[in-house]
């Protein structure tokens, strides 16, 4: 693989999990035992920073404390199974992020973890089951991260159609969604429509901060529409703001 492409490849956008690792307190419904429900809170309070901080051992003892007290708590359910994923163990992810589905069917954050999971895992039709399903949820505010998410898991199975049509159902429910507008850019450049990815780029430059790998893009983009003067003031931009970058060496190393 040569720069272009890596910087091309570096561009995909990783599956998002939103909402997994919650520092609010849970509230799930009324504790029989007022105490064990402070337990099972801590304990996943705990755990949850022990995740973040990378401590996934101990995470997963303390999620597993919270889930012995609190066996319905679909946060702590996902949350350990994301600290089963870091441990490798796969097999009892999958049966955390089951867990999490049945305590909570209708959690959108929850279906969405899910369905990234799946989707990592090669299980494409599975996971976009469960994409439809966050999807669906009239209460999902985040709606057009799940949509992207399902966008580039198409993009991953391979199926561009499928891919383009959540791109533009995020587009449509945020229209200056960067990450929608990226993933855009990039399909219609894999397919060479060069035009179309340079529009969507500019959407993209129009409403969010520039960084050295896209204005490379742009760089190619330019490229293969022959367009000499843009692909200069593309390669500028990336020479004055991002001089130690490896697209700025790269611009360097080229003429």
């Amino acid at each position: 693989m040569n720069t272009s492409e890596k910087v091309i490849a570096g561009l995909m956008a990783s599956l998002l999990l939103i909402g997994c690792v919650q520092t609010t307190t849970h509230t799930g419904g009324a504790h029989p035992d007022a105490d064990q429900g402070d337990a099972a809170e801590l304990n996943y309070q705990l755990g949850a920073r022990y995740y973040r901080n990378g401590n996934y051992s101990l995470a997963k003892d303390r999620l597993l404390s919270s889930i012995e007290m609190e066996p319905k708590n679909a946060v702590a359910h996902y949350t350990l199974a994301l600290a089963y994923e870091k441990l490798e163990n796969l097999r009892l992810a999958t049966e955390s992020y089951e867990a999490a589905v049945r305590s909570a069917p209708r959690d959108f954050n929850v279906q969405n973890a899910y369905a990234v999971f799946l989707c990592n895992q090669g299980q494409y039709n599975e996971a976009r089951e469960h994409f439809d399903n966050a999807i669906e949820f009239v209460d999902n505010d985040n709606a057009e991260i799940t949509m992207t998410n399902a966008g580039v898991c198409m993009m991953q199975k391979p199926d561009a159609v499928a891919a383009e049509s959540y791109f533009r159902l995020a587009l449509n429910t945020k229209s200056n969604y960067g990450e929608a507008l990226i993933q855009m850019c990039l399909l219609k450049f894999s397919a060479e429509d060069y035009l179309a990815a340079r529009a969507f780029l500019q959407r993209y430059l129009g409403s969010n901060p520039p960084s050295a790998s896209l204005l490379f893009l742009g760089v190619r983009i330019e490229e293969e529409l022959s367009d000499d003067r843009a692909r200069t003031d593309y390669s500028n931009q990336i020479l004055r703001d991002f001089p130690k970058s490896p697209e700025a060496r790269r611009i360097l190393q080229t003429g």
